[in-house]
């Protein structure tokens, strides 16, 4: 890759991560449509790992607390709110997970596709629309159950197919529940956590199995670009997501799956 691949790249992962628009969709297409050579597993792992820090270190705190609090009553019989908390993260974690490990396989062969990420971004972008418009905004992030944990681990479960973006349909089944979008944002962003980690992981293992030569000035690059591009997201989402809305990403979902649909037949 040329270092402009490169720092494009990185920054559309780091974007696209946090925004409801799908990052494995983004990081498809170039090679789909502009003839890119593929990233490579091993600048995968690294863009995601810049992701994953910048995650990290926006909700330290937050990260901290709920670990603290997990540690100390996790398993007692008087939950504090914050150790609850805690376990609806494990909770909805798990269904992505099992997810994975059952089709990974079936989704690398027939789901990365153009026809496939046109569908989803169209089709789950009209969703998060309803959702959006549909919603009450009446509950905040400490008002979450085990069963909306549950329904957003399923939702989120349901974004290995690529275009239909894990934080979109977590925010979306977050707002069908009652929650305020920036709750709905939040936690979404804190489920991210053990998913980026666990994907990554999962990725350098299977890096460690083949013989990839590694250009580390390019992986080094990626995991800078896709941190700083990454943190001013969840920053700025955080920010403005209760006054704009989901609007202008729906918008934005259904203008990208036009206009890969057009690619496609046109």
């Amino acid at each position: 890759m040329t270092l402009f691949e490169i720092i494009i790249l990185a920054i559309i992962q780091g974007l696209t991560e946090f925004l409801p628009i799908s990052s494995s969709a983004h990081l498809i297409l170039p090679a789909e449509v502009l003839g890119w050579n593929n990233q490579g597993m091993a600048f995968d792992v690294a863009v995601h790992l810049g992701s994953l820090l910048a995650v990290m270190i926006y909700f330290r705190q937050d990260i901290w607390r709920l670990t603290l609090a997990w540690l100390s009553k996790g398993l007692s019989s008087k939950q504090s709110q914050d150790s609850k908390l805690a376990w609806w993260v494990i909770l909805a974690t798990i269904p992505a997970v099992l997810f994975g490990f059952l089709f990974k396989d079936l989704i690398e062969e027939y789901g990365r596709s153009a026809l496939v990420i046109a569908t989803t971004t169209i089709v789950f972008g009209l969703l998060l629309w309803y959702a959006d418009k549909k919603a009450t905004l009446a509950k905040n992030i400490t008002h979450i159950t085990w069963k909306n944990a549950l329904v957003i681990g399923l939702a989120q479960a349901v974004a290995i197919i690529p275009g239909t973006s894990r934080s979109g349909i977590t925010m979306t089944a977050g707002l069908f529940l009652g929650l305020d979008r920036e709750s709905a944002a939040r936690f979404s962003f804190l489920l991210s956590i053990p998913v980026i980690l666990g994907a990554g992981t999962l990725a350098t293992f299977d890096l460690l199995k083949v013989s990839e030569a590694v250009d580390w000035n390019a992986l080094l690059f990626g995991a800078v670009f896709s941190f700083v591009s990454a943190y001013a997201c969840i920053y700025l989402f955080l920010a403005w997501i209760s006054k704009i809305g989901m609007l202008p990403f729906v918008i934005y979902r259904l203008a990208l799956g036009t206009l890969l649909l057009l690619f496609i037949f046109v």
